[in-house]
């Protein structure tokens, strides 16, 4: 790799013509501009500024590289510019299940980053007991998740009432068995709604499994099944609630944080404060 300090002096010179100006630009001595070009030169094995010429000139093997110079000098410029700059240096993980990534959420995060450039929010969604063993495993600074009971190094808790979902225009409930729209295997709702339904003494089967809430949205609206699902996320999906199915105890939805130093103090307050108010 060439010395971007060499081939600084040797473009300054190509482009002043003389060794003097160049030097000045450089605000370097003229002895010192001319051991570094006698520097490249020796590194290349060629003459690359012809000193005989009235200004100098680049020779032909010179021309050839001022245009590779210009482009080092360019990159190396960059590069040096990009390590000045703290934007996005200080990095924060943060694991969401997806129907807690609304939109108000997102505008507060989004609002949270834009109030310092040195922070960049990086945030997972998925299923809770993966985002719980990954925050375990060090992965996310901070998590929430659903569980049937908070841990004791809870940052906060609030409850999320679940009900049971229907299409419309659909009696699935009188089925039986009764299909199911689902989370996918570890999902809570899933394990929850198979505890209630075989202490109900009902017979059930799976219809439906679906990866994200969207989906399983979708079948429920469609008439494939019923399912269980929190109250906050059901409004507006075309979905019915059941009133004869008995009522399934609330999970909970806990905040998990590992520092209480600033900033992600302050960014557990605000994910705390749109979880409460969601």
């Amino acid at each position: 790799m060439l010395d971007p300090r060499l081939l600084r002096s040797f473009v300054a010179i190509a482009d002043t013509g003389h060794f003097t100006r160049a030097a000045e630009r450089l605000g370097m001595t003229q002895s010192t501009i001319s051991q570094q070009l006698g520097r490249l030169e020796e590194l290349s094995g060629h003459p690359l500024i012809d000193r005989a010429a009235r200004p100098v000139r680049p020779t032909p093997l010179g021309e050839r590289l001022l245009g590779h110079a210009r482009r080092i000098l360019q990159l190396d410029e960059e590069a040096q510019s990009l390590l000045r700059d703290p934007a996005g240096t200080a990095a924060i993980s943060i694991g969401l299940p997806e129907d807690l990534a609304t939109l108000a959420l997102a505008r507060g995060l989004a609002r949270f980053a834009a109030g310092s450039s040195r922070i960049r929010l990086d945030v997972v969604t998925g299923l809770s007991r993966d985002l719980a063993s990954r925050y375990r495993q060090g992965e996310f600074d901070i998590a929430v998740v659903k569980e049937e009971q908070s841990g004791p190094d809870c940052r906060a808790s609030f409850p999320e009432p679940l009900g049971w979902f229907a299409a419309p225009e659909h009696e699935v409930e009188v089925r039986d068995p009764l299909p199911l729209v689902t989370f996918p295997t570890g999902g809570l709702y899933r394990d929850t709604m198979f505890r209630e339904l075989e202490a109900a003494g009902r017979r059930w089967y799976v219809a439906f499994s679906g990866s994200s809430l969207q989906s399983v949205l979708a079948a429920v609206s469609a008439g494939m099944g019923v399912s269980l699902l929190p109250l906050a996320v059901t409004q507006g999906h075309g979905v019915r609630r059941l009133t004869g199915m008995g009522e399934a105890p609330p999970m909970v939805v806990s905040l998990y944080a590992r520092e209480e130093q600033e900033p992600i103090a302050a960014l557990v307050r605000m994910i705390g404060t749109a979880l409460e108010t969601r």
